[in-house]
């Protein structure tokens, strides 16, 4: 396969601008890896909230446009993701598998913590990047793969952004009418949605875990200096996600709060075992998180609103099975 830096002359400057180039081409795949997860999940709740006719105000708030913020979301994340570094996204990666594996292990249904589908933005782009620089490490046309995986990204995120506004403005119109096959699946199976996601999340994370290991463990030269490194990162993501889950069982504090409390820990283990160039891309990904939780504001709140609906139906119904169980014991 051709590539352009072959036949140019192995000059410092040169390699530099080829590193900063296949960078930004990372950081596009993954940024249009979190467009397509912001556009399905948009499509996922917007049918279900077709299905309610009580949740139409939160069904007007997923169609109402936001033409900066969307405009923006894909470049912007590209060049944050860009600058964010390969121990620092590795690290932000990890991080997340820890706790989504705590969360859902500590759920008792797949109902609840849909949160977690947008709380990932920011860590899965991180978590492509991360694993695109490891797979294509020394490969001979690095930079051309990344331009087919860049092309290939962005196709994709176009079309899942057209599918979601085809149904933010048609949907109901085509479900009803039933001429429209797009509208027509989704109405049949539309709520497979989550479940797509789930299992291309999985995947996606693992194959992330894999090479944020591999990345991080390429930088020490024997056992001492890892473990140096992993046993204070270990007892940090440990009592970072106890102490989380702690506050989501008491109040559930807000996503911004959590943002910093796990940046700030991660700049504090840094301080102690990275680098100065890693407390800068801790910065930039706090920028990278915040901006990932504005442009999903909206769909932030809906599934909100929808977990708590979920555990205060838990709730209420733990009671009455608890008396239905205890009449039938009566009548026995």
């Amino acid at each position: 396969m051709f590539s352009p830096s072959s036949w140019l002359p192995a000059l410092p400057g040169l390699a530099w601008g080829w590193a900063l180039l296949d960078g930004l081409l990372q950081g596009l795949v993954g940024a249009c890896a979190v467009s397509v997860l912001c556009s399905l999940m948009k499509v996922h709740l917007h049918v279900r909230c077709s299905d309610e006719p009580e949740r139409q105000a939160e069904k007007e708030a997923l169609r109402a446009q936001r033409w900066l913020l969307d405009a923006l979301h894909v470049p912007l994340l590209t060049v944050v993701l860009a600058a964010t570094g390969s121990r620092v996204a590795a690290l932000v990666a990890l991080e997340f598998s820890l706790r989504a594996a705590s969360a859902l292990l500590s759920q008792s249904k797949d109902g609840a913590g849909s949160q977690l589908y947008l709380l990932c933005q920011y860590s899965l782009g991180c978590g492509v990047r991360c694993g695109l620089g490891f797979l294509l490490n020394g490969a001979p046309h690095a930079t051309c793969n990344l331009l087919l995986a860049a092309g290939l990204a962005g196709l994709l995120a176009a079309g899942a952004r057209r599918l979601a506004r085809h149904v933010c403005a048609l949907y109901e119109l085509h479900s009803r009418a039933r001429y429209c096959g797009v509208c027509i699946a989704l109405l049949a199976s539309g709520h497979g949605v989550p479940g797509l996601l789930r299992r291309a999340l999985a995947v996606a994370f693992t194959v992330a875990d894999l090479a944020a290991v591999a990345l991080l463990n390429r930088d020490f030269l024997g056992p001492a200096e890892a473990a140096r490194f992993w046993i204070p990162l270990t007892i940090c993501y440990a009592l970072l996600v106890v102490y989380m889950q702690a506050e989501e069982r008491e109040q559930g504090p807000p996503v911004y709060q959590t943002v910093f409390v796990r940046m700030g820990g991660l700049l504090i283990l840094l301080l102690t075992v990275g680098r100065w160039a890693d407390i800068l891309s801790v910065l930039v990904s706090l920028v990278g998180e915040m901006w990932c939780l504005l442009h999903a504001s909206v769909m932030l709140n809906i599934c909100r609103q929808q977990d708590s609906a979920w555990q205060q139906g838990e709730f209420s119904a733990a009671p009455a099975m608890s008396s239905q169980r205890s009449s039938l014991e009566r009548a026995s």
